[in-house]
């Protein structure tokens, strides 16, 4: 099973930005669904964002509450998927996990996101 781990998260002022990075121990190549989710303290965990490469296409979709201001990308040569993450908000404040999207799905331990009003 590929091992997940983030970085990139930290303390950040509202407005600000922060890049989520997550690395694989092997080729994602073959993983054709990475995602980002998340889970603020005492709630759910939610998907924020994921990328489908199919051929030399990817697509993308996020969640409502962060269009246009977050962006999922895949390095595939380098094993590596990115969150930029614009405008933060307070109510982005959050753990976010990496996840791939296979059977079973394999997840990071996560990276925590404070952003501060």
């Amino acid at each position: 099973q590929v091992q997940l781990v983030e970085s990139g998260g930290g303390l950040v002022q509202a407005g600000g930005s922060l890049r989520l990075s997550c690395a694989a121990s092997e080729s994602i190549f073959s993983i054709k669904t990475m995602a980002w989710y998340r889970q603020p303290l005492g709630k759910q965990r939610e998907l924020v964002a994921r990328i489908t490469s199919i051929g030399r296409t990817n697509y993308v979709d996020y969640a409502d509450s962060v269009k246009g201001r977050f962006t999922i990308s895949r390095d595939n040569a380098k094993n590596t998927v990115y969150l930029q993450m614009n405008n933060l908000k307070p109510e982005d404040t959050a753990v976010y996990y990496c996840a791939a999207l296979v059977a079973p799905t394999s997840w990071g331990q996560g990276t925590q996101v404070t952003v501060s009003s």
